[in-house]
Order: structure tokens, then sequence, then C-alpha cells
């Protein structure tokens, strides 16, 4: 993958990561609330999100190919490929979805974004020092 592209898919997987904990701090646990809890969070949230999954799928055919063949990452790739799976789901579910959905999906997609961010900076340290 050219080195722009690589930077900018991290970039902006970094910007959708850190705006939704931005988010998650000032609306559900009152830090810096005017600030973090804000419209504007979260509005940097969706559109990050959106700009992601376009990086993400530009990088798909080449990167996990890549990455099978090298037999490098596997499991946090795997673990990524089906945690921003499960995250597009219930985002749609958040944005789209009945009101009876919204507590249990905002939970889920809390969780597993928090885990998601993790991930993805292990599977960046770990290909990083594998070189």
């Amino acid at each position: 993958m050219p080195t722009w592209q690589r930077l900018f898919t991290i970039s902006v997987f970094c910007i959708c990561s850190i705006s939704g904990i931005s988010f998650l701090l000032g609306h559900e646990f009152q830090i810096s609330r005017a600030t973090l809890g804000n419209r504007n969070i979260l509005i940097i949230h969706g559109v990050s999100a959106a700009i992601t999954l376009i990086a993400f799928g530009a990088i798909l055919p080449f990167h996990i190919k890549a990455g099978l063949k090298a037999k490098k990452n596997l499991i946090s790739g795997v673990f990524q490929l089906i945690l921003l799976l499960v995250l597009v789901i219930t985002a749609m579910l958040l944005y789209y979805g009945p009101e009876e959905l919204h507590e249990g999906s905002e939970l889920i997609h809390w969780i597993l974004g928090l885990t998601f961010f993790g991930i993805f900076i292990y599977h960046a340290i770990n290909r990083a020092l594998r070189k």
C-alpha cells in the first residue's frame, strides 16, 4: 500500500475512534459535556466513520490478501473485520433502528468501538515492530 494511503487510512480510523471516545466521555460520563458531548463531536464521528469505510474499502482487496499470504497479524486482522462489521450494524441501528433497540445498540457500539480501537493500535504497532 502506498505510504499516503496507509497514513490516510490510519488517520481517519484514529479520528473516528477518538471522536467516538470523546463523545462517550462527554455524553455518558459527563466529562467536559459541553465540549466532548456535543453534537459537533457526533458529526465528526459520523463523517469520519463514512470516510473510514471508504478508506477501508479501498485497502480491503490488497491489504487483506497480502496479510493472508504473509500470515501476519491474522488474529487481530480478523477480529478487526468482525468488529467493524458489528460496529457498522450497530451504528445503522442507532440511526435508523427502532427506539427499543437504541440502548442495547449504543452499549454494544461503545464496548466494541473501544475494543476495536485497542486492537487497531495493537495491529499497527505489531506491524511496525515486524519490519
